[in-house]
């Protein structure tokens, strides 16, 4: 039997028994469709991690203070003591300090409650300097951002953040307007393009960004402190190196030892790290649920092939009689528990891609679809017909031709 007869023979076997073929198949097809979503939900998760760390700005390295203990002894979470100032941040700046430093952005923050006429908003207030959306890869989508001679002159103006202007004015342009806080009118200057991305569980686009000297003004503090330090590289290869020359030149400014570091640091690659841990480990999860609808799948194959071997026993007979090898017989019933893998395989891919577009609007979850993922996917169904297939065909390439064709 040729192997064009062979593959007719099994499509003939499969389309007599419609039914049963079909519930055999949809074993495999949930197996394979939950697998592709898992897998591309894992993947889609990481991606916007990435490209969330990304929006934070390029290069980045994230010094913050380290924890502070009040005088009943208790001791506070990382940031919240005040051991990062200004002239850190200006050492940080000094090229011959930390030559792989491209620009320095130090930060204080707080959150506030800013007013337009008669609607009001409680936002993130970030008080910063003229670098800051350099280093923060942050661009305006109207009006301009905060001037050197601004900065310096602590002057009352703002640039705020998309979500911010979408709370504040329901019409017209925000530039030019004014919005009130702590009892200071402060003027819109400009508005930050969306970044979609967060930070410490707040959005980047809601927020309002002032001049440092006004944030310590407005919130009515005296000293130099600052909250956030931020550093970008001169490039991503020496983004490294940029870590030691900013951990060793703060040890030595605050005379403290690695051990006793008052300070902290972070990087984007140790952030995506964090992440992607959660997020692969969540994925192998869903994805060994998945895989034990793959088992049943596999197992539901066999079971179809068994059945069908002893339903058919006398036609196997009459092929053995009729000169067909027990090779021949084997390879038929493999063909068509491969048939039956394949087609579950193919069609579980189908679903798998329209749950992939469907699902991100429903579970504002992105799902990110790989060939490699598809093309292992349809394998696994392939292998998985095959590999549940080898016992019904050997059982049935071992029947004698004469029991075959006595039975009943």
């Amino acid at each position: 039997m040729s192997w064009a007869e062979t593959m007719r023979a099994g499509l003939d076997a499969i389309r007599a028994q419609r039914l049963r073929s079909l519930l055999t198949v949809l074993g495999i097809v949930i197996g394979i469709s939950s697998v592709i979503l898992t897998v591309g939900l894992g993947q889609g998760a990481q991606r916007q991690v990435q490209d969330q760390i990304d929006a934070l700005g390029s290069n980045l390295l994230i010094v913050s203070p380290g924890s502070s203990t009040d005088s009943s002894g208790v001791r506070g979470g990382f940031g919240s003591a005040s051991t990062l100032t200004m002239s850190d941040a200006e050492a940080i700046a000094d090229p011959v300090a930390v030559p792989d430093a491209a620009a320095v952005a130090p930060t204080v923050s707080t959150s506030s409650s800013l007013a337009a006429g008669e609607t009001n908003w409680t936002t993130s207030m970030v008080g910063a300097t003229s670098s800051w959306p350099r280093v923060r890869s942050r661009e305006l989508s109207s009006g301009r951002f905060l001037t050197a001679e601004e900065i310096a002159s602590a002057a009352p103006v703002t640039v705020l953040g998309a979500d911010t202007v979408a709370e504040l004015f329901s019409t017209g342009s925000p530039v030019g307007q004014t919005v009130r806080v702590e009892g200071t009118t402060l003027t819109v200057v400009g508005v930050l393009a969306e970044s979609g991305a967060s930070s410490s569980g707040a959005s980047e686009d809601d927020q309002a960004v002032v001049p440092l000297g006004l944030a310590k003004q407005l919130t009515g503090s005296t000293d130099t402190s600052v909250s956030t330090i931020y550093v970008e590289a001169t490039a991503q290869d020496t983004l490294g190196a940029a870590y030691q020359e900013v951990e060793t030149l703060l040890h030595n400014l605050h005379g403290v030892s690695a051990e006793e570091a008052d300070f902290s640091l972070a990087t984007q690659d140790s952030l995506v790290a964090t992440a992607n841990e959660t997020n692969e480990t969540m994925t192998v999860l869903l994805g060994g649920i998945a895989a034990i609808s793959l088992l049943v799948g596999g197992i539901g194959v066999m079971n179809i092939m068994l059945v069908s071997v002893t339903e058919r026993i006398r036609e196997i007979g009459l092929r053995k009689a009729l000169g067909a090898t027990p090779a021949a017989i084997r390879r038929q019933f493999l063909v068509e528990a491969s048939m039956l893998g394949l087609a579950g395989g193919l069609v579980g891919v189908l679903i798998g891609g329209l749950g992939a577009r469907v699902l991100p609007a429903l579970i504002d979850q992105p799902v990110a679809i790989s060939l490699t993922a598809t093309m292992a996917a349809i394998g696994t169904a392939l292998a998985l017909g095959i590999g549940f297939g080898v016992y019904p065909a050997s059982r049935a390439a071992r029947l004698a031709p004469i029991d075959a064709l006595r039975s009943q």
